[in-house]
């Protein structure tokens, strides 16, 4: 693996967590449920996921290069940290660890 696209995944999972982290510690209980930065702060979770996911199948699609085995690594780990601590941030991060280091490895 390159060291350029191993230093765009950790900036993107860095800035996915503290985009996350940071409305978590702002005091935004008085803020409506169902107002816009609500559903923005909402969407931001499943939108990273999705997007993670398609950057690793773009390979795929293109034919060429095999990523099944690092995808269903990743779709893996996230299925399981998700469950384990109900926590998008934290699933996201661990699906995009545990494609890195299957591709890492040499998993295709």
């Amino acid at each position: 693996m390159r060291a350029d696209v191993l230093q765009l995944a950790l900036l993107s999972g860095g800035l996915t967590y503290v985009w996350r982290y940071v409305p978590l510690r702002l005091t935004l209980g008085d803020m409506p449920k169902d107002g816009l930065l609500s559903r923005f702060l909402a969407a931001t979770g499943p939108a990273a996921i999705a997007t993670l996911f398609v950057a690793e199948m773009l390979p795929l699609l293109h034919g060429t290069q095999a990523v099944q085995g690092r995808a269903g690594v990743g779709v893996l780990a996230v299925i399981l940290a998700f469950s384990w601590r109900k926590s998008v941030v934290f699933a996201t991060l661990a699906g995009a660890c545990a494609c890195g280091v299957a591709a890492a490895l040499g998993l295709s």
